[in-house]
């Protein structure tokens, strides 16, 4: 038995554990961690594969997610100077992801993919063969302080893919 002063500071626990949130999180889950590039550098490939070449990829504008289980989403810019005009405008980045993700609610399976910030504010994402698997609107961040040409944040809804102050969200 717990006696009256047992119970009381039980009780006394639960609510201070629900007044701190415990269980849930604005931020990203517990134990998920944003990479830096310098982290990213350590994982990336120098070339990755695209619409049948190779090509360099800028490992110092990349950045990714470690998930608390092991799993990781990781993105870098590549080098298009080699591509043809009409996939270079939509192929910016490579994006690799371990695990099914929600881009812009959106659903995106584990695998490789070339995506891009496009005009009218869209993000595209495409197959390694570079077709089109499906177009999402992208947000702008005005006010952002210090804008970089990729990066990777935490935010409430999971986290967010940046190129410049343009940016999507993307979630387990």
């Amino acid at each position: 038995m717990l006696g009256k002063f047992g119970k009381f500071f039980m009780i006394l626990a639960v609510m201070t554990l629900g007044l701190f949130g415990v269980g849930t999180r604005a931020q990203a889950p517990a134990g998920d961690a944003v990479l830096t590039p310098t982290e990213t550098t350590k994982l990336l490939p120098a070339t990755v594969w695209f619409k049948g070449q190779s090509a360099t990829t800028q490992l110092r504008n990349s950045g990714g997610v470690k998930f608390a289980d092991g799993y990781f989403v990781l993105s870098t810019l590549v080098d298009t100077s080699g591509y043809s005009s009409d996939v270079a405008a939509k192929y910016q980045a490579y994006f690799i992801t371990e695990v099914a993700l929600k881009i812009e609610g959106h659903e995106l399976p584990a695998g490789v993919y070339g995506v891009g910030f496009i005009p009218g504010g869209k993000f595209i994402v495409l197959d390694v063969g570079s077709h089109d698997l499906f177009t999402v609107d992208s947000h702008n961040e005005a006010d952002l302080k210090r804008p970089v040409p990729l990066k990777v944040t935490a935010a409430k809804d999971g986290f967010r893919l940046y190129e410049g102050r343009t940016y999507i969200t993307f979630a387990r």
